[in-house]
This record gives C-alpha cells, structure tokens and sequence, in this order.
C-alpha cells in the first residue's frame, strides 16, 4: 500500500525531455469497454447520457470511456495498486456499493478481490460491459435522487470516484451514504483537486491552464455542481456523523519532469489523463453555461493543451482519498433519522 506524499518534495529530472512520446503510446492503448446501444443525446460531437438528460455535463462515448479506464488505471498507479483506502479487508465485507460506476473497472476488480461480497454499481449511463463476474451487478440511477436500496444500514462499503462537478448537494449524498451503511460500515470518496501545484513555483507560470481551472470553478458553481470538493470531502463527512475520518493527500505529477521512476510513470499517464479531461469538462460547461460558441471553446481548450504539453513546468495535482466510518453504536434506521 503506497504511503501519502504530500510533504515529500518530488525531484526533477533534468534530463527528461518529456516529448509527446508518453501521450502518443497511451493514447494508442485500446482501454475502453463496448457500451450497449441505448438512446443517447449528441451535441457538439459528443454523446451524453439520456436518462436525467442534461444533469451531469460530461460525456458518455467510447472517447470518454477510454479516458476513464486510463483515469481508472492512474489512480491505481497512485494508491500502489491498491482499490480503496478503508481499512475494509479484516471486515468480510458482503454488501458494496459504488456510485458513479461509470465504466465499472473498479466495481468489477472489487467484485474479483471480494468474491464473497454482492457488488452493486449505480451510474446515469448505462456503458458498463455486458460481461461481469457473477457478484457484481449494475444498475441505471441517480446517485442525488433518493436511494431505493433497503433501508436500516444495508451496505458495508460505499464507494464514490470522480465525482466533482456531478453533485449539486453533497452533504445530502453522504446523508444517504451515511444511512446506507451498516454501523461499523465505510464509505470512500476518491477526488482530485481542480488546480495545480508545483513545489519550484513553476505553476505561476501556467496561465492557461490556471486560467482554466477558474474558469471551470465558475462553470460548474453556476451550472449548480461544484468542481472544488475534495478538500471539502472530510469536513462534509463529519457534519454527517462519520467517524475515523482519514483524508490521505497524494501528489500526482502532470508529465514525465519527476526523477523517481515511480513518479515519472505516473506522472506520465497523469499527463494524459489531464489532456484527455481538457475537452469533456470543458466543452459542455462552456458552450451551455458560460456563452462560448463551439470554435471558441475550442480554441480556449487548445491553449490549454499546448500549455500541458510544455516541459518548463512541473505541475502536480492532488489526489483526495478521504474515508469514514459509521459508528458501531449508531444503529438509527433510514426511517428514524428522516
């Protein structure tokens, strides 16, 4: 299990000249799951989920399932290959929840590491594989409508990814999770932080990209769902009534500057990641939101990319891993706490 590295100083490599080398070779990975034939919504190019049409602003197609399977990959390289940061292993777990499943690799890997637990996955689009292993199930929900699972605490485990810019009312979600769970039950929420650091200042100089990262803050608190959650995640969880509340921070570097190996592959494939992100949070939120024509977004979004591909910044992102408890002594039903 890899260690929190937020106050370790990560060195550079002098010698990296951090070309598209690293991009090119990931971007001809072929990573995506084939998702069923549904009725979806096309706009600007992209397709976007049907069901709650027009509430969560990223899209659905194979482009973004591709990133999100690179994104699934990247938080593994993170956390050491690790699923989860709850200590869950000694607790037979037998009921797991993940909301947001998206393309279902973390649900299905969970379903594998735990094949004595029923794993559930709940997503607005329907583009998880036809094929699972046989205790791992999907299904197509809102995770901010109310949940219809049984009520009185029936998971052991929940889990949320990637989730920033989905939710309008976290502390109702977690009110939800909180009532879900078993006492003695967990719940997990891995984010990312929405702007970048650097550790030489060199983030300054990033204008474009800080730049963008404002912009999209804007974007998504006038669209009504917040980018900037995951330093907000812990205190949230408290005001719940989560117990244990760990939120272990991650550097994770943007590009290949990093000396340590380790680091230089994750901030490798972090680098593509950042790039394939620059257009499915952008162009929605832009072209609705904030009044861009298409070509404007467009070309907004490719200053940002010639930024990303520079090799004079050693920019970093934040990785949240924040986790909770349900008390063993709160036994309060969903019934009785409403």
């Amino acid at each position: 299990m890899s260690k929190p590295n937020l106050d370790e100083r990560i060195q550079i490599d002098t010698s990296d000249d951090d070309s598209l080398f690293e991009t090119q070779t990931l971007a001809g990975s072929n990573l995506s799951f084939a998702s069923s034939v549904r009725d979806y919504s096309y706009e600007n190019g992209r397709r976007y989920h049907a069901y709650r049409n027009g509430q969560y602003p990223l899209p659905n197609d194979e482009e973004e399932q591709d990133r999100l399977a690179l994104l699934h990959h990247l938080f593994k390289l993170i956390s050491g290959g690790d699923l989860h940061r709850a200590p869950i292993h000694s607790s037979d777990p037998r009921r797991i929840l993940d909301i947001g499943t998206g393309t279902a690799e973390w649900a299905m890997e969970m379903a594998e590491d735990y094949p004595q637990a029923d794993i559930i996955g709940t997503d607005l689009s329907p583009i998880q594989p036809n094929w699972a292993p046989p205790n791992c199930r999907f299904f197509v929900d809102d995770a901010e409508s109310d949940w219809t699972f049984s009520s009185g605490g029936s998971f052991d485990y929940i889990h949320s990814r990637s989730m920033s810019g989905g939710i309008e009312d976290w502390p109702r979600l977690l009110k939800q999770a909180y009532q879900h769970l078993k006492p003695g039950g967990w719940f997990e929420a891995q984010e990312f932080e929405g702007w970048v650091h650097s550790d030489d200042g060199s983030h300054e100089c990033a204008t474009a990209i800080t730049s963008w990262h404002e912009l999209l803050g804007q974007a998504g608190k006038k669209f009504g769902k917040p980018m900037d959650i995951a330093p907000k995640m812990a205190r949230w969880m408290a005001e719940q009534g989560f117990a244990n509340i760990s939120d272990d921070i991650y550097k994770c570097p943007i590009g290949g500057w990093a000396k340590n190996r380790r680091y230089k592959e994750m901030g490798r494939v972090g680098k593509m990641v950042v790039l394939e992100a620059v257009e499915p949070y952008s162009l929605a939120l832009f072209t609705r939101v904030m009044g861009f024509s298409y070509q404007e977004a467009q070309e907004y979004m490719d200053k940002v990319r010639a930024e990303l591909l520079s090799n004079k910044n050693h920019l970093y992102v934040r990785f949240h891993f924040v986790y909770g408890q349900r008390p063993f002594d709160d036994e309060t039903t969903d019934s009785e706490a409403s």
